[in-house]
């Protein structure tokens, strides 16, 4: 028996053994459902973005004072920035005298060549 539900769309719950019996639930813990889903936050802001981005470009580790040039952004929004990159493990950082210096940590390395991936099409 079929439905016709409010966005049109037919649903035949009735016909198909297991529809909606919750038997596809996900195998991940809620923590870290909660660690994945703000590690995509982090990365879900322009600035964070493309400052994960320069610094895992670069050849060597990266000084604060390269990245605000590169972004064309303030002091203040760097700096946000990469507290929030290092909060979510995606960047190490270490202090020289005055300035800090970030690098990507290997989860990061490996989340920006999985998007890259993606970014394949096949006509290449």
């Amino acid at each position: 028996m079929s439905d016709q539900s409010t966005t049109g769309r037919q649903t035949d719950a009735q016909d198909q053994p297991g529809c909606c019996s919750g038997s596809h639930a996900h195998s991940l813990p809620e923590s870290a459902v909660a660690t994945d889903v703000e590690l995509l936050a982090t990365l879900g802001n322009d600035t964070r973005y493309e400052a994960l981005r320069v610094i895992a470009e670069a050849e060597a580790d990266v000084c604060v004072c390269e990245i605000e040039p590169a972004l064309g952004v303030s002091q203040g929004a760097v700096s946000q920035a990469l507290s929030r990159l290092f909060s979510a493990g995606l960047v190490e950082r270490r202090k020289e005298g005055r300035w800090r210096y970030y690098s990507p940590t290997p989860r990061a390395e490996r989340l920006l060549a999985a998007l890259d991936d993606t970014r394949t099409t096949d006509h290449d």
